[in-house]
């Protein structure tokens, strides 16, 4: 097993998303799903995240990512569509020893996010540790017509 299966506390706990790209929407969507205080980091916005920044449903650094974005930080997600900017982050999350998954890069990851089917309170995540992503969503898929 190389990842530990765990359900973490986020509320109002910072988490940054490095990239402002459909990806990074969808991780933010779950971070703030799990009540986590959300500040993405991008020079640039997908229409969806650019509305929750102006509703102030999470935060936008308008610059590309520097390692001092990462002051408070519970975790980090680089979801940037640039291999080096996310391993940058990689390298500078891990330097201060915070939780970075990077979104495709399991080797620079020390997290992944699973398939996650949430039916609250019952949440299943289901996950191949990165080495089929593909089989793990068809899996959710069986769970979620079973449940």
């Amino acid at each position: 097993m190389d990842y530990l299966p765990i359900f973490l506390r986020l509320r109002s706990r910072i988490a940054l998303v490095v990239g402002g790209g459909p990806v990074a929407a969808r991780k933010a969507e779950w971070l703030l799903k799990a009540g986590a205080r959300v500040t993405v980091a991008a020079p640039q916005l997908v229409p969806e995240l650019a509305a929750r920044a102006a509703r102030a449903e999470l935060a936008h650094l308008a610059a590309p990512f520097a390692p001092g974005q990462l002051a408070g930080a519970a975790l980090v997600v680089a979801a940037s569509d640039d291999p080096e900017v996310n391993a940058t982050a990689a390298a500078a999350a891990h330097a201060l020893e915070i939780p970075v998954n990077v979104v495709d890069s399991p080797e620079l990851s020390s997290f992944i996010f699973p398939a996650i089917i949430d039916r609250s309170p019952i949440v299943i995540a289901v996950s191949s540790a990165g080495a089929s992503p593909t089989l793990a969503r068809r899996l959710r898929g069986e769970i979620e017509a079973l449940l």
